[in-house]
């Protein structure tokens, strides 16, 4: 019935739909299966994508030729640039999507695909032999063939759905758990955990009074976060901002004792920086308002997503609090919040290209890594996609450096330290974030999967190369074009810098603090007229590189000497045990994670310094 397919992704959410569409770019006849067709690329939580270090993520997706970006600006409602009041390093692109509509691109995109099949049915388990992984079965019992498995689960396996004191199996609201996989996976030797997320209640947007809340208005003129030719978003939604109150803490209050949270009947580990809100005021007891986002869900509906207002509790305890809530006095609910309880996998249990260690050509991603968020979940599966191709083709993986992206620092992260949280990602987590910026992920990325072979790369790859050749000039000019006192010192004035008394490179100017090319091009027509026939991207990154290119030389320092370690490579069979210089736990961590390199050594949680230094000895360096 079926013919051997080269890669079976299981599970059709971002990272699923990430997968899916990186083997199949890469060449590969993909099959992607899901329980519900409907349901492909379903925002579970909040209708948005980016934000702080994910808006960096999802212009990464989009670099390596991902799907997520373009869907994203042909689907969303309002774009912010966060952090903008900081260093460019922190900016970070952020957009509300349109629920559905999201959902509905992503499904055309993946249907014009020649190179995807589908199936419609839960897959309760693999097809193994010899350590390998030979394909799929179905829950009616069917087997399906294929040289590579990518399971992308989510929150279904053996997922358990709790509002206050009741509990149901659930991947998601009214959606059925996945079960059968876990238990293989048990049997075949892996490690298995609990994890715990959650999502607000929806709420009626008729019945609220939005006067009395804070209007967030998006960007003018909107930004986007693919480097393609994507439309431009003529026109927003805004979102809005309230705020809990003591009324509403006390009214939560009276529903702590039927809390799957504090009741002992949740035991998995919810995420650390998206708490519930039962969770944030008994954390933070000594705070009176908690800060709530009310977010549309797109053009045509009134539903309406209350972020920062996560929870568990009883259903009629939810409602009891919102009222409370300024602008909420006569909120009409549509569905209660919930939590949820699913199995994930110890990532430590997988290699830098996401494959397994137990069994060969079988590679997860996402949620069943342990890591929350729908960025982090599709960077991963297009990942295990690109890597589940190239390992049937018996070719290297594509390992990301974490000097090279914020991808290749959550997947060294999540293989060598391991989460017992949720695992998310922030800025502070990568070393060299200066470089790692979301203007420059094109320039990073698009010419390392165009290497590969990826298909679709054409007019991405001349678009980096003019990006590339436009700074350049740009730079130039600035170091050769010299400034007259009479030319600057009026506009220097009102920018509160101080005056200048000979002829100067326009470089230098431009490296003061409150100068801006903005600022420089309205008082000098020439330059205003070199520049015009730029696009201000382009711009912009010649800007970011001159202003930093000081502690941008530092950060490449840093990475050169950190990349002398990871070019000290260290043999698989290499037999740790026998090394008695090194810690007990230093043997028995790098004995059972087997780490490519010295410097992915050095990353391993529990491995010192000190333990580093007998492996370089052992090596001869």
């Amino acid at each position: 019935m079926f013919p051997e397919y080269d890669v079976i992704v299981v599970g059709a959410g971002h990272a699923g739909c990430e997968a899916a569409v990186a083997a199949a770019n890469m060449g590969s006849k993909v099959l992607l299966a899901t329980m519900n067709m409907t349901t492909i690329a379903q925002m579970s939580c909040n209708p948005a994508m980016g934000g702080v270090a994910k808006g960096q993520i999802v212009r990464e997706i989009d670099a390596l030729g991902g799907y997520s970006g373009i869907v994203t600006d042909h689907t969303m409602v309002q774009f912010r640039m966060l952090n903008l009041s900081k260093g460019p390093a922190m900016w970070s692109p952020r957009a509300q999507s349109d629920r559905l509509l999201f959902a509905q691109k992503w499904r055309q995109m993946l249907e014009a695909h020649s190179n995807i099949d589908f199936w419609q049915e839960m897959v309760s388990g693999l097809l193994v032999k010899d350590g390998r992984v030979r394909g799929v079965r179905t829950g009616i019992g069917l087997e399906i063939p294929a040289k590579a498995v990518v399971l992308t689960n989510g929150t279904f396996l053996n997922g358990v759905i709790h509002i206050g004191e009741k509990q149901f199996g659930g991947g998601r609201a009214g959606e059925k758990a996945a079960t059968g996989i876990t238990e293989q996976l048990v049997e075949l030797g892996f490690e298995a955990g609990r994890m715990k997320t959650g999502t607000p209640p929806r709420i009626d947007g008729r019945s609220l009074n939005w006067e009395v809340m804070e209007v967030q208005p998006g960007d003018d003129p909107a930004g986007k976060f693919s480097y393609t030719d994507t439309p431009p978003l003529k026109k927003q939604l805004p979102c809005h901002i309230t705020y809990t109150n003591s009324a509403v803490h006390d009214l939560l209050r009276t529903g702590f004792d039927r809390s799957p949270m504090f009741n002992g009947r949740i035991r998995g580990l919810g995420p650390r920086y998206c708490p519930s809100i039962e969770d944030k005021i008994d954390r933070f007891a000594d705070k009176d308002r908690h800060q709530l986002f009310v977010e549309p869900e797109g053009w045509d509906t009134c539903e309406i997503y209350v972020n920062g207002f996560s929870s568990s509790l009883p259903e009629d305890v939810q409602y009891k609090a919102l009222r409370k809530v300024p602008g909420f006095e006569n909120m009409k609910m549509f569905r209660p919040g919930y939590a949820i309880e699913y199995d994930f996998f110890p990532p430590t249990q997988l290699t830098a290209s996401l494959e397994t260690r137990l069994v060969k050509n079988l590679f997860f991603a996402g949620q069943i890594n342990g890591t929350t968020g729908y960025e982090e979940a599709a960077s991963q599966g297009l990942m295990a996609g690109i890597n589940a191709h190239l390992a049937i083709n018996e070719a290297a993986p594509f390992i990301l450096k974490r000097s090279e992206a914020y991808i290749g620092v959550l997947i060294d992260d999540l293989i060598n330290k391991g989460t017992k949280e949720p695992y998310r990602m922030f800025t502070s987590r990568a070393e060299y974030r200066i470089l790692l910026r979301q203007d420059n992920a094109d320039l990073r990325l698009t010419p390392l999967v165009h290497r590969l072979g990826m298909q679709r790369l054409e007019e991405r790859m001349q678009r980096v190369e003019e990006k590339q050749a436009a700074a350049v000039a740009i730079e130039k000019l600035f170091r050769q074009y010299s400034v007259e006192p009479e030319q600057l010192n009026l506009f220097l004035e009102q920018s509160e810098s101080a005056p200048i008394r000979q002829k100067l490179k326009l470089h230098g100017i431009l490296l003061r603090p409150n100068i801006s090319i903005s600022g420089l091009r309205a008082v000098l027509p020439d330059l205003d007229d070199f520049l015009k026939k730029f696009p201000e991207e382009y711009i912009e990154l010649a800007e970011i590189n001159m202003k930093y290119e000081g502690y941008m030389q530092r950060e490449q320092e840093m990475v050169e000497k950190m990349n002398r370690l990871e070019s000290v490579h260290l043999h698989e069979d290499f037999d740790y045990k026998q090394v008695v210089s090194l810690s007990a736990e230093a043997r028995e961590k790098l004995s059972r994670l087997k780490p490519r390199t010295i410097g992915q050594a050095s990353r391993i949680s529990g491995v010192s310094p000190a333990d580093i230094s007998v492996l370089l000895v052992h090596v001869g360096r």
